[in-house]
């Protein structure tokens, strides 16, 4: 039987609790996609410059790369549902008065970076809560299935956020994206908060200690079933993903040059990434060294992205984008969940998040210079490189990791994270 029927990746909406967490996450990330899309496009609008565009993209996401590891060290301390109705009910706050500046026209340049620094600052706690909360709702049995129906979640919402936003802002506007957004957020905090709480299943907070925040870096150091896939995403991070840099920059040369053109594209890049979420989910491997081959496919769809100039072909080449990145985001992502003791998940994610999310200060800037004097075909060409460098570092550090994380099993023993042993340390 396919993994997609019975038993396959649908079996963790059996799961009451994870199909209100999942309700709730559906409609909040479409808004989420929405104000990505009108962010970008605000920027331009009010300066014209790629540059400018990625300093603010950095903005937002250098409190991660600050904050990061703290946030997960939170993480790992505090009631994991409390702390996300917190965090959501604060993006939702930022996301409407983000949106009240934005339709009231008086919204300036240093208004909106600001409010980026906030924003970072807040998923900074927020994005390692999320991913750790995860395996409190669905136990790590279904832990795999989870983690994978929330990729191909979130690109579905990569997939129509962007569309209806360019929808939006070609006919009402930036602002009201950034409203839209913000009524998102009831949806998830809703199903947050009528969750049936005595069927979760939290692992023992951690006590405050002096010393935990080096103690997940020592931990992670000691484990190459950890460092090689965070030390892929640092590279790939900072260079392959800022789509939020090139994009815009790209529609702008491609087609009418508008923000329809903006969100289709966008768009294109969700649905080849949901397509990428399922068949990862189906028939995707776990582990480092299906991360190398996901690593290379993704080089070589950017690679194809930045020669092809004609807009149709263009469009088809994002899709397969699309489908490469998530195939390496969720692969990377299950790795380090499995292979992650659970008293440390939250430290680790938060390294995570800090690799994908926190390079962006160094890499926003530094793509959005490129493609702004040679072009966001080379902006992608870049992205391209660094998977590569990432596949050559994966093969180097290939033979320090323990067979048994070369290759993952899909699914934890019920009710037992995988076993982790002296002879994982490298």
């Amino acid at each position: 039987m396919s993994r997609l029927g019975g038993e396959g990746v649908f079996a963790a909406l059996r799961v009451a609790n994870f199909r209100l967490y999942f309700a709730g996450q559906s409609v909040s990330l479409v808004g989420t996609w929405m104000q990505a899309v009108a962010l970008s496009w605000l920027v331009l609008e009010l300066t014209g410059s790629g540059t400018v565009l990625g300093l603010v993209v950095a903005a937002q996401f250098l409190p991660v790369l600050l904050l990061g590891p703290y946030g997960g060290l939170l993480a790992d301390r505090a009631d994991k549902r409390r702390l996300l109705m917190a965090t959501q009910a604060a993006l939702a706050v930022l996301a409407l008065l983000l949106g009240l500046l934005t339709v009231t026209h008086v919204v300036r340049l240093w208004m909106v970076v600001l409010l980026a620094v906030a924003l970072g600052t807040v998923n900074a706690v927020d994005n390692p809560t999320r991913q750790t909360f995860v395996p409190e709702v669905v136990g790590p049995q279904l832990l795999r299935d989870a983690v994978s129906l929330n990729s191909v979640m979130t690109n579905a919402a990569r997939a129509i956020g962007p569309a209806l936003a360019g929808i939006l802002i070609a006919s009402v506007g930036t602002g009201v994206c950034f409203l839209a957004n913000a009524a998102s957020f009831a949806a998830v905090l809703l199903a947050l908060r009528v969750m049936r709480i005595d069927r979760l299943q939290p692992h023992p907070a951690l006590m405050r200690e002096p010393g935990q925040l080096v103690a997940g870096l020592r931990y992670v150091r000691g484990m190459a079933g950890l460092w090689a896939p965070l030390a892929m995403m640092a590279l790939i991070g900072t260079l392959a993903y800022e789509f939020q840099v090139v994009i815009p920059l790209l529609a702008r040369t491609s087609g009418d040059g508008d923000a329809r053109t903006y969100g289709f594209m966008t768009a294109v890049m969700g649905v080849g990434a949901v397509v990428g979420g399922l068949a990862v989910a189906a028939y995707g491997k776990t582990g480092v060294v299906p991360l190398v081959g996901a690593a290379a496919g993704f080089a070589a769809a950017l690679a194809v992205a930045a020669v092809i100039p004609w807009l149709p072909f263009e469009l088809a080449a994002l899709g397969c984008v699309g489908v490469a990145s998530t195939v390496f985001l969720a692969t990377g992502n299950t790795t380090l969940q499995l292979v992650a003791d659970p008293v440390f998940r939250g430290r680790v994610m938060a390294l995570w998040s800090v690799t994908f999310l926190g390079s962006t200060p160094v890499g926003g800037p530094v793509v959005g210079a490129v493609a702004q004097q040679l072009g966001p075909r080379a902006g992608l060409g870049l992205g391209a490189a660094a998977c590569l460098a990432a596949v050559v570092l994966g093969l180097f550090a290939l033979p320090r990791v323990p067979p048994q994380h070369r290759f993952l099993q899909t699914r934890a023993a019920p009710g037992h994270p995988p076993p982790l042993t002296e002879t994982d340390r490298t």
